[in-house]
């Protein structure tokens, strides 16, 4: 279930990224694009995909008490009793909605037709940021930054994602840069502000380097750590490729900017297994009841003693300062026009060394 988990929730971000991304770029301009051709059975894929991979919740749920109760009787008072059960009904009819919407239209005929399905798919968005874990915590505070976090998210990663797969040329690409580079960027930032708010519901931002202890953590921790190689590619994406342009008008960029939503779908895979993990509300009760994370204890095997402080020492330094000459081969990658799947292994390899440098610095 835990790798289900995984696989389900990067799945739903893509869906939500796929739908987001085509609606959005087909309401702009073609003057200001490439040319953009999305296979209907993609549209209608990611519609379906965001009811099934959203029912996970309720499905573990299920799992969990069927056994005293039976099954269908479960089934029915998990969906009209709890939350995620009510939310999930509203999901799924919705997107139903959409998908019976998209199998007759043709987005690129009429713009109300993008705005109609990017209504739906807010929609969908809210009902999801409702039912989400810090909802249930403050209501509507938390309602509001999650909804934002992954309403930033979504539409920075689904036109990245709809751009590099699914262009039939790279036309229009400066003038496309132009208004995508300073909506990502206030995607950017809008993500950074509401994900370190999502995580003051978890934890007191303090005891970042204790909750390492912890597998939920430790995936933060390399989620963390993950993003940077993105902005590494968003920055050989959004700067230095318009530099390259310039001088080569006939210069593909489509293979960067693929490269690019494949680390995305790394990051997405990671906030899959994030969302499986326990929040750390009551970290000491924690311990004493799971006992340390694997990996917390590979590096630190013996009692755990409080506060973990981050202090590193001569072999973490090197390793960052390791991590961060990868970094930069990334970089060195485009400009030198290295093999591409360079740049991939020298951020596999970042986050390992960046990974393990942190590690060894807490003690």
């Amino acid at each position: 279930m835990f790798i289900a988990g995984i696989v389900s929730e990067a799945l739903l971000y893509s869906c939500f990224s796929l739908l987001l991304g085509s609606f959005i770029l087909n309401l702009v301009p073609k003057s200001v694009r490439p040319e953009i051709k999305i296979p209907k059975i993609v549209l209608l894929g990611a519609s379906l995909g965001i009811a099934l991979f959203s029912f996970l919740p309720v499905l573990k749920i299920v799992l969990y008490l069927y056994e005293d109760l039976g099954l269908a009787y479960t089934l029915e008072s998990v969906l009209t009793n709890f939350e995620v059960g009510k939310t999930w009904i509203s999901t799924g009819i919705i997107s139903l909605i959409l998908f019976i919407y998209l199998i007759p239209i043709k987005l690129e005929q009429k713009p109300l037709f993008s705005l109609t399905g990017l209504a739906f798919t807010l929609i969908l968005i809210a009902s999801l940021g409702w039912s989400s874990h810090a909802a249930s915590l403050s209501k509507m505070a938390g309602f509001l930054i999650h909804t934002a976090h992954f309403l930033a998210i979504t539409t920075w990663v689904g036109i990245l994602l709809v751009v590099s797969w699914f262009s039939q040329n790279h036309d229009h690409w400066l003038k496309f840069l132009k208004w995508f580079s300073p909506v990502a960027i206030l995607c950017f930032v809008t993500t950074t502000i509401t994900g370190i708010s999502l995580m003051t519901f978890h934890m007191e931002l303090s005891d970042y380097v204790s909750v390492t202890a912890i597998s939920y953590g430790q995936t933060l921790l390399i989620k963390h750590i993950a993003i940077l190689p993105l902005l590494a590619f968003a920055f050989i994406n959004s700067f230095l490729i318009r530099k390259r342009l310039k001088n080569d008008p006939f210069y593909n960029p489509l293979p960067w900017a693929k490269l690019e939503s494949i680390i995305v779908l790394v990051v997405f895979s990671i906030t899959g297994a994030l969302g499986q993990a326990s929040p750390p509300h009551e970290l000491s009760s924690m311990l004493r009841a799971e006992g340390a994370s694997k990996l917390f204890s590979f590096f630190h095997p013996g009692q755990i003693k409080f506060p973990i402080e981050f202090t590193p020492g001569i072999i973490s330094i090197t390793l960052f300062l390791l991590a961060i000459f990868f970094l930069a081969l990334v970089i060195v990658t485009f400009i030198k026009k290295a093999p591409k799947a360079l740049a991939l292994l020298m951020s596999l390899l970042f986050i390992l060394t960046g990974y393990i440098g942190f590690m060894l610095s807490i003690s």
